[in-house]
């Protein structure tokens, strides 16, 4: 499911990014070999130009889909915003001709632009790998704003049951499941496997099987689906949470991106 992720909805588009990418490596390639590169003119100034205008470009998405015309779709906007990135970053790196910066302003752009980048194709894949994980791999549905009340009820209905069983069960409630019961665990695990450590969790229930009565068993199946729903709501938690939060890491440094662009090209202008 997480390699299905990372396959390109528009394959179309994929080749032609490709495709311009290749046209941009061999025009730098015949640039460094027809004479000495520089960022400040020729190539090496038209690559600076290219990456500006796309980053602006960039960063008009968020209004872009009320535009008219053939971007006024949010998922053209949002395949024309991921891949003319990745070539924004490209046209970077050759504009610096593929070598270190110098100065504090260089590695803070390229620094700034690679971040930007990689954090978007981030966003990209959690878009598309969540959403199928939870659909396909959990069984509660949950919003994010209900988890904590759903929690307390699972909490209530938890304790109920082992208040009326043996003093066996209930100790047992007590130890080894009520704790994980009080606060979620959203584990970073569940990035990669929405059922992380449930085995893990489930095995002293299946342990205590034994040593419970048998009027007191179905509360002990009781209590582990108790405690599967508990396992899902922190998987819920953690992902729907990543979902909402990753444009904390994409936006403002792109907002910071832009911002020090701009200072750099007026510089350049200037002097």
């Amino acid at each position: 499911m997480q390699i299905q992720a990372l396959r390109a909805k528009e394959p179309g588009n994929l080749r032609l990014t490709l495709g311009l990418s290749a046209v941009l490596l061999a025009a730098w390639g015949a640039g460094t070999l027809l004479g000495a590169w520089s960022p400040k003119r020729g190539l090496g100034l038209a690559f600076g130009i290219l990456a500006a205008l796309l980053f602006l470009f960039e960063m008009g998405y968020p209004a872009g889909r009320r535009w008219p015309g053939p971007l006024a779709n949010a998922r053209v906007w949002l395949q024309a915003h991921v891949y003319l990135g990745a070539v924004a970053f490209l046209a970077v790196l050759a504009h610096a001709d593929f070598s270190w910066p110098h100065g504090a302003m260089g590695w803070w752009l390229l620094g700034l632009s690679a971040w930007t980048t990689l954090t978007g194709f981030a966003g990209v894949w959690l878009q598309k790998w969540i959403p199928s994980a939870i659909a396909h791999g959990l069984k509660v549905e949950a919003l994010l704003e209900r988890i904590p009340g759903m929690l307390e009820a699972l909490r209530a209905e938890a304790d109920t049951l082992a208040a009326g069983s043996d003093e066996t069960l209930e100790g047992f409630y007590r130890r080894e499941i009520r704790p994980g019961l009080e606060r979620l665990d959203p584990s970073w695990a569940y990035l990669l496997d929405v059922r992380a450590g449930r085995d893990r969790a489930l095995a002293p229930l299946e342990r205590m099987r034994q040593f419970v009565r048998e009027e007191d068993r179905g509360k002990l199946d009781d209590l582990k689906s108790i405690v599967i729903e508990k396992l899902e709501l922190d998987a819920h938690a953690r992902l729907q949470g990543l979902l909402r939060r990753w444009l904390l890491l994409h936006v403002p440094p792109a907002g910071l991106l832009i911002g020090l662009m701009l200072i750099h090209v007026y510089t350049w202008m200037r002097y």
